[in-house]
C-alpha cells in the first residue's frame, strides 16, 4: 500500500484547447509519464480540477486510470471543502480503479484542528484506498499542525502527507513525531532534497511535467546514496523551479510546456495567460537550464 507514490510522482496538468479538455494530448502526456515518472497524480491543484464540471472530473479520472492500465500507480485528487463531497469523490475514484487518493485540507470555510481530524476520519471510513493528506496553506488558508498530522497518521489508511507549507521546521517536526512508515512527500520542488535529508520519501512534483526523468533521477539518486549528484541536481534546477512559480501554478508550467511543444498554454478562468515580462523570465531560466526550443504554442 505504501508504494502508491514511487519516489517522484508528477502532479499532472490538464491540457485545454478552446475551453475543452484535449484528451489526445492528455493521452500523450500520460504515456510520457508512464515511461519516465514513478506515479501520476491526477485532478489535483496542477490539474485545475477546481474548474472542472462534475462530468469533466469523472471523465478525466477514468481516462487517466484506463490509459495507465496498472503500469504505474495513479493517485486521484478527491479533496473538497465539503466533507460529503470529498466522500462522494473518493468513492468514485475507488470505483474507477485509482490506486490512492490525494486529499487537500478544507479551504475557504476552513475548520479547527479537531475538525480536520474529523474530516479525514470520515473520508477514510468511506474508502479502502490509501490516502495522502495534502497540506498547502498558501492556497487553502488552513495549516495542518504537526500534532494533528500525528493523529491523522493513526488512521489506518492515511499513509502519508504531501507537505507544501514551505516550512522546513514543520516538516522536521512531522518526521520527528510521526511513525517511521508514515510517508512525507515534498509539495515544493525547491525543497525535495532538503526534505529527503530529514527523512522525507520523495516528491509530488510540478517541475516533473517538463523534466520527468531528471526529477525522478534526482530523487532516486538521493535514495540510492548518491547525495552529491542529487544535491547538484536540486541546485541546478532551482532557478527554473522558481520561474515555474513566478505566477500562480499551473500558469507558468503550462507556458513552459507550450514552449516545449508539449501542450497548449491555455488555462481556465479565473487563471489567466502569463504576462510577457514573466514569460521572458521563464524562457531565460529554461535556456540557462538547457531546455526550450523557443517555438509557439502547439
Amino acid at each position: 500500500m505504501n508504494e502508491i507514490v514511487r519516489g517522484c510522482g508528477v502532479a499532472l496538468v490538464t491540457p485545454f484547447v478552446k475551453g475543452e479538455i484535449d484528451y489526445k494530448t492528455l493521452g500523450k502526456l500520460v504515456d510520457l509519464h508512464i515511461e519516465h515518472s514513478g506515479s501520476i497524480i491526477v485532478a489535483g491543484t496542477t490539474s485545475e480540477a477546481s474548474t472542472m464540471t462534475d462530468d469533466e472530473y469523472h471523465s478525466v479520472i477514468k481516462f487517466v486510470i484506463d490509459r495507465v492500465n496498472h503500469r504505474i500507480p495513479v493517485i486521484a485528487g478527491s479533496g473538497s471543502n465539503c466533507t460529503k463531497t470529498a466522500i462522494e469523490k473518493s468513492k468514485f475514484c475507488e470505483e474507477s480503479g485509482a490506486d490512492g487518493l490525494l486529499i487537500v485540507t478544507p479551504y475557504y470555510n476552513k475548520t479547527t484542528q479537531s475538525g480536520l481530524i474529523n474530516h479525514f476520519k470520515m473520508i477514510a471510513k468511506s474508502t479502502t484506498l490509501p490516502i495522502i493528506v495534502y497540506n498547502v496553506p498558501g492556497r487553502t488558508g488552513m495549516n495542518i499542525e504537526p500534532k494533528t498530522v500525528l493523529e491523522l497518521s493513526k488512521i489506518n489508511n492515511v499513509i502519508g502527507i504531501k507537505e507544501a507549507s514551505g516550512n522546513i521546521s514543520q516538516v522536521a517536526e512531522i518526521l520527528r513525531i510521526c511513525p517511521k512508515d508514515f510517508l512525507v512527500y515534498s509539495g515544493n520542488d525547491d525543497m525535495i532534497i532538503p526534505m529527503m535529508s530529514l527523512g522525507g520519501h520523495g516528491v509530488i512534483s510540478v517541475v516533473a511535467n517538463i523534466l520527468p526523468s531528471e526529477t525522478k533521477k534526482m530523487v532516486d539518486d538521493y535514495a540510492n546514496g548518491d547525495v552529491d549528484c542529487a544535491r547538484n541536481a536540486q541546485l541546478s534546477m532551482n532557478g527554473l523551479i522558481n520561474a515555474l512559480f513566478i505566477e500562480t501554478n499551473p500558469i507558468p508550467v503550462k507556458e513552459a510546456m507550450s514552449i516545449l511543444n508539449m501542450c497548449s498554454s491555455e488555462v481556465r478562468a479565473p487563471l489567466y495567460r502569463m504576462s510577457n515580462e514573466n514569460r521572458d523570465k521563464l524562457i531565460n531560466e529554461m535556456q540557462l537550464y538547457g531546455i526550450g526550443a523557443l517555438s509557439e504554442t502547439c
